[in-house]
């Protein structure tokens, strides 16, 4: 990834605090996002990775802290001003949460329904590129249940990018998955990132963050203990990182 210098970061968010009655999630966390970059969250269960993707999405009320998305403070927005952003920034939830009524294409459809004026010829024709990109092609009339896991994630995915987002949240994306299904994840996420589109991913698959990460930031004790390339990541000292990746409960 090559930052254009003096480059605005595409997020950037300061001294956030997160605490759920007596139990603080977030203390003074601080880290920026740069346009066309894949951020991986790394850390142990109960590290407060997700509830951070959550806070971006308006979906969790930080207690204190900033985030600059394209010069709009995310937490100063009321509910009634978070429906416009949502549409630029996608979460892609760990399940899929797909409508199990729906059809893939019905599915798909929701959020163009929703957002847009589109016709239905441009719905269809744009349902019918998005079954292209995750590699579903013909499926828009099946049902949910009719779908491996791995597919139902891929399809939750494309509908979250529907609508053309800029900024986009994976929610462990590949748990429960076989290998080969997680690669998939992995490549289409690459392939977005080729498109142009910023991702922040939350995982605890250390072989898809090693992957696709750009950069990885390391979440401890409320705060990000280390922030750095994949190289640097690597080669970190820090015994804490090398107990995460040998699988011990550093909780």
């Amino acid at each position: 990834m090559v930052v254009p210098l003096n480059a605005q970061p595409l997020l950037e968010l300061k001294n956030l605090r997160t605490q759920f009655g007596s139990k603080i999630v977030h203390r003074d966390m601080s880290l920026s996002v740069e346009a066309g970059e894949i951020l991986v969250l790394l850390g142990g269960s109960g590290s407060g990775k997700s509830v951070l993707l959550r806070t971006l999405i308006g979906l969790e009320i930080p207690t204190q802290g900033s985030c600059l998305f394209q010069g709009v403070d995310l937490f100063s927005l009321r509910e009634s001003e978070w429906t416009k952003l949502r549409i630029q920034i996608a979460y892609a939830f760990q399940g899929g949460a797909l409508f199990d009524s729906l059809s893939v294409g019905e599915n798909l459809a929701y959020p163009m329904h929703a957002h847009t004026n589109w016709s239905d010829s441009k719905i269809s024709e744009e349902i019918a590129k998005m079954l292209e990109l995750i590699s579903l092609p013909g499926t828009e009339n099946l049902l949910p249940s009719a779908l491996s896991g791995g597919m139902q994630k891929r399809v939750g995915l494309a509908r979250a990018i529907a609508l053309n987002p800029t900024l986009i949240l994976y929610d462990e994306p590949t748990a429960g998955l076989d290998p080969a299904n997680s690669r998939k994840i992995s490549e289409l996420m690459l392939e977005l990132k080729k498109q142009g589109k910023t991702s922040i991913l939350v995982t605890h698959d250390t072989e898809c963050a090693l992957h696709v990460a750009d950069r990885i930031a390391f979440i401890h004790g409320g705060k990000i203990a280390a922030l750095q390339s994949i190289a640097q990541f690597k080669s970190n000292p820090d015994p804490l990182i090398a107990a995460y990746f040998s699988g011990e409960n550093i909780s």
